[in-house]
């Protein structure tokens, strides 16, 4: 049991190590090629801020354990709103001034009612999977297309932190020599693939020797670890009142887990929902329309708001364990 509670600890921090270098190398390789940094920001960075989730579903749909691959996708993005954002509202209420937010918040509750429709019958197909992942590609381009077509700024002031790095990048870029990026991007892909088998492997076993369903620690462990960096640069974003930033990373990791996540490890390996409850899914759409209705007036999130989403993922969580 100790040796696979290790096998958990250094898989998550294989995983941050991984997605760092991931991004990094590729953000190099990139510019290089004369790649912008808004359009960097939109698509490298995204896709590895997301890097966790993906390496790690793709790998458990893979070996057969699909329960852990969609309960880490359903309980990341139950985390993300209910957690991340609370605590970070806790830190400091925010106040969303970006349009280009407000738009991705309905796509959020479509992309998740369109995986509840998909789950009526208990399974996800190949099919199915297509149609998340065509979703997910449609939806990057539609956001690099409205980045071009009027909404540069705000776009640019969402990304702001990745393009920060992506310009400090640039700057070391210029002094170093390509072979550095593809080694970066080589050790954040290899650190990627280990730590999602070795989180993998110690969660199945966990799971199998305290009686807990593969699901449920999808939708508790895996889910908060995975969750853990948006969690650190939410806080750090609302702390600078830059609120855009926060929900932005939040509203568009949660699509992404959703359709280019789950969608590409259902197209590896169809599977049927065992072990989730109507409940998961309910708190799964609930908590992201209660997320609009809270910010509807206004598009503040205060701290009482911060501690409602808090208090019901603390109950939810423990609906769980209890």
């Amino acid at each position: 049991m100790l040796l696979h509670s290790a096998y958990i600890l250094i898989g998550f921090v294989l995983l941050a190590v991984g997605a760092e270098g991931l991004v990094r190398g590729a953000t190099g390789l990139a510019l290089r090629l004369g790649v912008s940094a808004l359009t960097i920001g939109l698509t490298i960075v995204a896709v590895g801020t997301g890097s966790p989730e993906l390496v790690l579903s793709v790998q458990a749909a893979a070996a057969g354990n699909s329960a852990i691959a969609l309960g880490n996708v359903i309980g990341s993005n139950i985390s993300n709103i209910a957690l991340v954002l609370g605590v970070a509202a806790l830190v400091k209420p925010m106040h969303v001034r970006s349009q280009l937010v407000r738009r991705e918040m309905p796509l959020m509750i479509g992309s998740t009612v369109l995986l509840m429709l998909m789950l009526i019958d208990g399974t996800l197909s190949r099919v199915d999977g297509i149609v998340l992942v065509v979703g997910g590609l449609l939806y990057m381009v539609g956001a690099y297309r409205s980045a071009q077509q009027g909404d540069t700024k705000e776009t640019v002031d969402q990304f702001e932190d990745a393009i920060d790095e992506i310009e400090e990048v640039a700057e070391e870029g210029r002094a170093g020599r390509p072979w550095i990026d593809t080694l970066q991007l080589a050790v954040g892909l290899g650190a990627l693939l280990g730590g999602a088998s070795l989180l993998l492997e110690g969660a199945v076993f966990i799971a199998t020797e305290v009686g807990m369903s593969q699901v449920v620690i999808g939708l508790t462990v895996i889910a908060l670890g995975t969750s853990l960096p948006e969690l650190a640069a939410s806080v750090a974003a609302a702390r600078r009142g830059e609120a855009d930033v926060a929900f932005g990373n939040v509203i568009g990791s949660n699509i992404f887990n959703i359709l280019l996540v789950l969608g590409t490890a259902v197209i590896i390996r169809p599977f049927d929902a065992v072990g989730l409850r109507p409940l998961d899914l309910a708190v799964l759409l609930g908590s992201a329309v209660l997320l609009l209705l809270l910010m509807w007036r206004g598009w503040i999130l205060s701290r009482r708001e911060g501690a409602v989403l808090v208090v019901g993922y603390v109950v939810y969580i423990y609906s769980l364990l209890g």
